[in-house]
């Protein structure tokens, strides 16, 4: 994988930037505000993502390493592509997306074309603690008064994916009954066992 590229930048377009490597241009895939730092005629360097398809290979660039990792996490979720993992980064900071994603607010996710409430609530489920995770905070350990917060979080979540309100309830009470754990390990365990109950 190229994970990075330094060279003279020979064009910047609207959403991509051609750089020069070893009499080769490369064109680059970023962001607006990626593409502002960059001036013709000036030596550039970006962390970088290759995007290989069928029918093409897409060099996607960014101005620090925790936007790419941010990149290729997006893209673990079911219907997250690399345009639309660019567009979230284009409209969120890392920083911002990262915080939107650890404290579960869905109405900063929707900013994001082409991410609707549901697209915004699977990517807290599924990226939460990996965002905990990249950012190379210590995952916060259930406080006093936070063992509710995880229940309600997971009970919500069970109530999104289509399950009755009171059988949520009585799956989380059973694989935490004093409401404490990750909410990521508590829900992958309530799923676990209403699935063995259909």
């Amino acid at each position: 994988m190229i994970s990075s590229i330094r060279g003279e930048v020979l064009s910047v377009g609207l959403d991509h930037a051609v750089i020069e490597v070893g009499g080769m241009g490369f064109a680059v895939q970023a962001t607006p505000a990626t593409l502002a730092t960059l001036r013709r005629g000036t030596e550039a360097q970006l962390h970088t993502a290759l995007v290989v398809r069928e029918d093409a290979l897409t060099l996607f660039g960014f101005a620090g390493a925790e936007a790419r990792e941010l990149f290729g996490l997006l893209q673990t979720v079911s219907g997250i592509g690399p345009r639309l993992a660019l567009a979230a980064l284009a409209v969120l900071e890392p920083e911002k997306l990262c915080a939107a994603l650890s404290d579960g607010n869905v109405t900063v996710l929707t900013q994001v074309p082409g991410i609707g409430r549901k697209g915004a609530e699977r990517l807290i489920i599924e990226l939460r603690d990996k965002v905990a995770a990249l950012s190379g905070e210590p995952e916060p350990s259930a406080p006093a008064g936070a063992a509710g917060a995880v229940r309600a979080d997971v009970v919500e979540a069970l109530v999104g994916l289509g399950f009755a309100a009171k059988q949520a309830e009585q799956a989380v009470d059973r694989v935490a009954p004093d409401g404490t754990g990750d909410t990521a390990g508590v829900l992958r365990a309530a799923l676990a066992t209403l699935g063995r109950k259909k």
